[in-house]
């Protein structure tokens, strides 16, 4: 982790919290216990694409440079990211007239339900510790990111989750809307992308010492982030469909309602606001173009912070797992992948690029698996009673 200082005072409450400093953390030793090998995978449960996806896939480097060609590159990314009009498995499609993602063999991870045990089994004598994501995790994705309730009965289990386990949210939105629509304040909640973290407000028998946690390591941009904002609305306003949405510390711009045709009238407008920001940068997720600060900072970084602010720098007996669907969680995977310890769960029916070590297909899943989290915790709480 960048030796820096990373936690600042939150200037609704008027708290001033000490400074905490992440050098040389060491949160995961080498020594922890290796996930298993999804079958059929390079270890880890890493799904291998064709270098011509990996292309299309990676970060969009947008300063400097491009014209319609630059275009035409970032809307077959968007395409490759957020596939439409797919061909139903009975229609065979030749080789000319396939996807970038369908030259692939399509490779499963093992279910975190049918392989429930064995997670169990590996996460015996350690403390879990459970992360995550809302959009697609814990909630459906829907057309309008404003409407993306999480039912009642997911809510419950997360509050049940959260008596049993030190719980995060961590999600590419503003924390205060994240925080609107879970509206449970016993959880850690790591808003944009992990650039604004806060921990349990009451009722988490986990939080260490009086005061919340508070870490927004990139509070220098956000003048900069409401200016990027104001021009992309403007930018946008004639695109049918397009959403531009400030999460505080990160803008988002949906493309869920636009049509496909008008693709490249968004990623046009991003271009031209965002070639005047050399500080900041793109990535992209699920029918959305992010915009954020280059700092050395991602959902990832934001989960070794949350482990070493629970006290668990250090240590080979805590387990985390990490739960979510978009890109910007495999960040988050690759942390848990590298340092050998705990499992990352990718949320999804169809194959992906992923670091993960186990899958669910969608948010009623997830919500079984945590029901069956929060079971087998009292069932072990009852057995050691005995």
């Amino acid at each position: 982790m960048t030796n820096q200082n990373v936690v600042v005072p939150d200037t609704k409450s008027g708290i001033s919290l000490p400074m905490v400093r992440l050098s040389g953390s060491s949160i995961f030793p080498a020594t922890a216990q290796k996930p298993p090998t999804a079958p059929g995978t390079g270890g880890g449960g890493c799904i291998s694409l064709s270098a011509k996806k990996k292309l299309l896939l990676e970060n969009l480097e947008i300063n400097g440079g491009g014209g319609a060609a630059k275009i035409n590159s970032w809307v077959d990314s968007m395409r490759a990211s957020s596939p439409t009009h797919m061909k139903s498995s009975s229609q065979s499609l030749s080789e000319d007239q396939q996807l970038p993602w369908q030259h692939q063999q399509q490779i499963t991870l093992p279910s975190a339900l049918d392989n429930f045990d064995q997670i169990m089994e590996a996460s015996r004598g350690k403390q879990i510790v459970m992360f995550l994501d809302y959009d697609g995790t814990l909630s459906p994705i829907v057309d309008d990111p404003d409407r993306a309730f999480m039912s009642k009965k997911m809510r419950t289990t997360v509050r049940r989750l959260a008596t049993c386990f030190p719980t995060a949210i961590v999600s590419g939105r503003c924390r205060d809307k994240v925080y609107k629509f879970v509206r449970l304040a016993e959880l850690y909640y790591a808003g944009s992308h992990g650039m604004d973290i806060k921990g349990p407000e009451k009722g988490s028998k986990y939080t260490k010492g009086t005061e919340p946690v508070i870490c927004q390591p990139a509070s220098e941009f956000l003048p900069m982030i409401d200016e990027v904002f104001k021009e992309l609305v403007a930018k946008t306003k004639l695109t049918p469909g397009a959403k531009v949405e400030n999460n505080k510390f990160c803008v988002s711009v949906h493309f869920r309602c636009v049509e496909e045709k008008k693709w490249s009238e968004v990623a046009e407008a991003v271009k031209s606001v965002l070639n005047k920001y050399p500080k900041l940068r793109l990535s992209q997720g699920r029918k959305v173009l992010e915009i954020r600060p280059t700092i050395k900072w991602d959902k990832g970084k934001a989960l070794e912070f949350l482990l070493e602010s629970l006290g668990f720098a250090n240590c080979t007996d805590v387990f985390p797992v990490y739960i979510g669907d978009d890109r910007t969680d495999e960040d988050a995977f690759k942390v848990l992948k590298e340092r050998e310890q705990g499992f990352g769960i990718l949320v999804s029916k169809v194959a992906k690029d992923t670091n993960a070590s186990y899958s669910l297909q969608e948010p009623t899943q997830v919500m079984d698996f945590l029901q069956r989290l929060v079971d087998w915790k009292k069932l072990a709480f009852q057995e050691s009673r005995m």
